[in-house]
């Protein structure tokens, strides 16, 4: 696997037309604000239903994506692509932050897979040369239903005939700032077995957004698959309980859940699944928590069968140590969105 350079001091020498799919999420959110600021002219092409912070008006998505222009239609529906997004007009480059929402197979090979596809073929025709696609380092070790959906996608990426750029992020600082509202209740932190069992660099949205725009005028990550993590060391779940315990003036106090109990609940989920199909789906979801409950989200090492925290390059200037300070002062606010575990 390609790794990733840890800096780029390159500035936008000319604004390109670029079509961003994902972009009222969080990160979607901070790689537009850095393609705007580069120059870049921005569409994004959004769903008539996309929620930014609660409010869905469509003056509210434009707030959110100051400076660039916001279409909306069905981003399944490759006609709604390119009727209501591409409107017929050319783009030079594709930059999607989308993602599914759950991890559900039918959800992920909707949005992770076939609605990529198909922006990959609308895109195409409107000109574009380069793609860069927001993966996830998860995807090393596929057994569920959203990296398999992922790795398709990439490998049609990849054959497609385009440059692109298939970004592998670790893990973001949303999905590991959930407890705090625990902690601020008294209530002891969450972890899976001893606390040490994964580790991961995480990276901020404004970090990886950096990142992503970037690659845009980076010659030298076109055709490759990057993964990328945060600054500094590599962070395990009882390292980051005992930081926000530190910050909150408190004695470290954990609960600690075996991840048996998490084998147990998919069993009996994928039984009484075969009869009741809701069933299934929260088991899908149980299978999607024990894998994060186990696995780190830093480059794998194959030769070694090891996670490996000294190959998994790093990008941008805050820790999560620092996003966790802030939240502690009340200078930001968790946008946890539709993965969280706790």
């Amino acid at each position: 696997m390609d790794k990733a350079p840890v800096t780029a001091d390159l500035t936008c020498t000319m604004g390109r037309r670029i079509l961003v799919l994902g972009g009222t999420g969080t990160i979607g959110r901070a790689t537009v604000r850095v393609l705007v600021s580069r120059g870049h002219e921005v569409v994004c092409f959004v769903r008539h239903s996309a929620n930014i912070s609660g409010p869905t008006k469509r003056d509210d998505r434009a707030r959110a994506l100051a400076g660039a222009i916001v279409r909306c239609g069905d981003v399944t529906d490759p006609l709604s692509l390119a009727r209501d997004g591409l409107r017929g007009e050319p783009f030079d480059v594709l930059v999607s932050c989308l993602a599914s929402r759950t991890g559900l197979p039918a959800d992920s090979w909707a949005i992770d897979y076939q609605a990529h596809v198909d922006a990959l073929s609308v895109s195409k025709e409107a000109g574009v040369t380069h793609i860069v696609l927001l993966s996830a380092i998860c995807v090393q070790k596929p057994i569920l239903a959203f990296q398999h959906a992922k790795l398709a996608f990439e490998s049609v990426l990849a054959q497609s005939g385009l440059d692109y750029t298939i970004v592998r992020p670790t893990a973001f600082f949303k999905s590991l700032s959930g407890q705090l509202d625990r902690l601020q209740r008294g209530k002891p932190f969450l972890v899976f077995g001893n606390g040490a069992l994964t580790a991961c660099k995480p990276i901020s949205d404004d970090d990886l957004g950096t990142f992503l725009a970037e690659c845009i005028d980076n010659e030298e990550r076109r055709n490759r698959v990057l993964p990328i993590g945060g600054p500094g060391e590599a962070i395990t779940p009882k390292a980051q309980g005992e930081r926000l315990f530190a910050l909150l003036g408190r004695e470290p106090r954990f609960t600690h859940v075996p991840v048996m109990l998490l084998d147990v609940i998919i069993a009996a989920l994928s039984a009484i699944g075969r009869v009741i199909p809701a069933l299934a789906a929260k088991a899908e979801l149980a299978r999607i928590g024990r894998y994060y409950a186990t696995e780190s989200m830093l480059v794998w090492d194959p030769a070694t069968a090891r996670y490996d925290a000294h190959a998994t390059p790093s990008t941008g200037t805050e820790t999560l140590f620092d996003h966790y300070a802030r939240l502690v002062r009340g200078e930001a606010v968790v946008e946890r969105g539709d993965h969280a575990v706790f």
